[in-house]
């Protein structure tokens, strides 16, 4: 990976230093939306601000990998390394706790991508397909084969604005180019630009927030961000509690039997 590792709601901005260059980014994707509970995954983006320039270039900051972390799907070093600098982008380190590469979230697409889910073995897939119509939900494409194209074409309108690779250019650029497929405003076969971006962003925040059983939310950060216990089998003891109760988290793997 490169040693470049670069760089929403009046209450939130009242609380906190906001960086107006991620708001404005946060806004053109659509992250800012009319009243979004505190708890929900998107909330959960939504507090995880104060973004500093030097918080995603140093890469002793992003956390110890597992060394169970391996790429399965991505044959292509080139497109993990895309993958890693675009999740980071939308959900970047800062004072509250790590971002997409500390929480191991491309690894968590990595393995998602690599099952029944990227590959849509759950889904309908019969035609016939809207190709045709790239704005439309429809394609023949499956996850996988949507994020090989995505990720590589992020790269070519990077080498074609900036003369260098998504992950050589600035912070500002590299929101340009983002912006831009959240927008629609790319050119892609087979489906819209702005479907693309719609799922980076879900995988990714799937990936900081869904139980480290599943190769994200490494070491539980993502909740211990948010304060949230996680899969806590009974609050029989606390239930009672008038004042709020904080709790370390419990991933499922806590009940697995471990000898």
């Amino acid at each position: 990976m490169s040693d470049n590792n670069k760089k929403t709601n009046e209450s939130i901005e009242k609380d906190q230093n906001f960086d107006p260059s991620r708001r404005r980014f946060l806004k053109n994707t659509g992250m800012v939306i009319g009243g979004v509970a505190g708890g929900s995954v998107l909330g959960g983006l939504l507090i995880n601000q104060d973004k500093s320039d030097t918080a995603t270039t140093d890469k002793n900051k992003q956390g110890a990998a597992s060394p169970t972390e391996a790429r399965m799907f991505f044959t292509r070093y080139e497109d993990f390394v895309v993958l890693e600098q675009t999740t980071e982008r939308i959900y970047p380190e800062d004072d509250n706790g790590p971002g997409a590469i500390g929480l191991g979230v491309p690894y968590f697409i990595d393995k998602q991508l690599a099952g029944k889910w990227g590959v849509n073995a759950a889904d309908y897939r019969q035609g016939p397909f809207l190709d045709s119509d790239p704005t439309v939900d429809m394609s023949s494409l499956t996850r996988g084969e949507i994020f090989i194209l995505g990720l590589r074409k992020i790269n070519e309108e990077s080498q074609k604005r900036f003369d260098a690779t998504f992950a050589e250019i600035e912070v500002e650029q590299q929101d340009e180019v983002l912006t831009d497929f959240a927008n629609g405003d790319v050119d892609m076969k087979g489906i819209g630009s702005n479907r693309f971006f719609d799922l980076l962003r879900s995988a990714t925040l799937e990936g900081a927030y869904s139980d480290p059983m599943y190769g994200g939310n490494r070491n539980m950060e993502g909740w211990k961000m948010k304060e949230f216990p996680g899969a806590v089998a009974s609050y029989a003891d606390i239930i009672d509690d008038k004042e709020f109760v904080k709790m370390d988290p419990v991933s499922l793997t806590d009940y697995q039997q471990k000898s």
